[in-house]
């Protein structure tokens, strides 16, 4: 139960009903009636870090959309970066640290609602084609940028 409380129409609002692990609306404390709560939808974005300026775009717009934009939390400073994330990692620990943000941004994907691919030009990068495949195996909602080419 949850500790806000709120009257609305002579009714006590208060506790979360859980629906799929997340707060789906709230319901009467007193008679149980519920109210219906627009929970925002969770978008993962997902593509290649050369795209840095489009992930920031794309989140921009999901975001004054209403919905809770996941993606990713670092990138390289430029596409001729040195795998050292602009100096702030060793560059021979690169690879171990890749390793572990690609398995972080799968748990990501298992959050989201829907998963938007940024296949900018057409391009899906080996990461992305992962996330991509790993979000159709789990049955989520994907959307691309741009029209899927025919595989």
């Amino acid at each position: 139960m949850n500790a806000f409380w709120q009257k609305s129409e002579g009714h006590l609002m208060g506790a979360w009903e859980f629906v799929g692990g997340r707060k789906h609306r709230r319901f009467c404390v007193c008679c149980s009636r519920p109210f219906q709560q627009v929970i925002p939808k969770i978008v993962c974005l997902c593509g290649s870090t050369r795209f840095w300026k489009q992930f920031q775009e794309s989140g921009l717009q999901e975001t004054l959309a209403g919905g809770i934009v996941l993606f990713i939390g670092v990138a390289r400073c430029r596409d001729d970066d040195d795998k050292s994330f602009g100096g702030y990692v060793p560059t021979d620990q690169y690879d171990a640290i890749k390793k572990e943000l690609d398995e972080l941004h799968l748990r990501k994907i298992d959050l989201a609602d829907e998963v938007l691919i940024l296949n900018v030009g057409g391009y899906i990068g080996e990461s992305t084609r992962r996330e991509l495949e790993y979000a159709r195996a789990n049955d989520k909602v994907i959307r691309f940028l741009e029209p899927e080419a025919s595989t």
